[in-house]
């Protein structure tokens, strides 16, 4: 735990007050709105964009069940759902191969981050005070897609016990284990970095050759806000001059 004894709360809360913050550049990807104006326009038509879970995202033969009670399974079977992407690598300067063991949120992110500065009027050709810009997004923890399969595939060891356990065979288990293995994401030396969180703000600085402060916030539901209140906090204190923040 720290205190700045120099300044009392109140201050710090009235200088966030007077200090002027621009909001200069906007990119974003909302359920049935690929950008910005089409979230505004959804907003004025009223449009409900809650839908029935896509079969992309999972099955609701497999998982849906109305008694809430019921065990491993989900009595919701509608949500807001952000439309596919498509996503060029080389763009971003990625090598293809990584894509698999890369999480979708680090991907997404590059597009929108891209589209907030290009919004905002600094594009790949204009010069700008890099060094001085940074990224702090809201990020929870266990929102990654990655993380999920490359940890069930470390279960083998408890399909194993399980499969010898009921009779089957060694050299049959074996099998099956493999082929149970071969239906998540295979680790290797970029899978780890493929699936944490704090890499999503990581790549973005990379790619646009920030050096500003770069990390992620966890506060749930506010994870959102409280990012936006750091990258604020770094322009207040003149740490940095632009923010890529949300």
């Amino acid at each position: 735990m720290a205190r700045n004894m120099k300044e009392s709360p109140s201050t710090a809360d009235s200088t966030i007050k007077t200090t002027p913050i621009a909001i200069i550049g906007i990119g974003s990807i909302f359920p049935q709105a690929r950008a910005s104006q089409d979230y505004w326009d959804n907003i004025l038509r009223k449009v409900d964009s809650v839908t029935d879970v896509p079969a992309s995202r999972w099955s609701i033969e497999d998982y849906y069940d109305p008694n809430p009670a019921a065990p491993d399974k989900s009595y919701c079977k509608r949500g807001a759902f952000i439309p596919d992407i498509d996503f060029d690598p080389m763009e971003f300067g990625l090598p293809p191969n990584i894509l698999e063991v890369t999480d979708v949120s680090q991907l997404i992110s590059l597009v929108v981050a891209k589209e907030a500065l290009e919004d905002a009027g600094y594009g790949e050709e204009r010069q700008f005070d890099r060094d001085h810009t940074g990224c702090v997004l809201g990020f929870v923890g266990t929102s990654s897609k990655l993380f999920t399969p490359l940890m069930s595939r470390l279960q083998y060891p408890v399909w194993k016990k399980v499969l010898l356990n009921v009779g089957i065979p060694e050299a049959d288990a074996q099998k099956i284990v493999e082929k149970m293995k071969a239906a998540y994401v295979n680790w290797e030396e970029n899978s780890f970095p493929g699936s944490i969180g704090n890499v999503v703000s990581g790549r973005i600085a990379n790619r646009f050759d920030l050096g500003g402060v770069n990390c992620v916030v966890d506060a749930a539901c506010g994870s959102s806000l409280a990012a936006v209140k750091m990258a604020v906090g770094e322009l207040i204190t003149g740490r940095a001059n632009m923010m890529i923040t949300g």
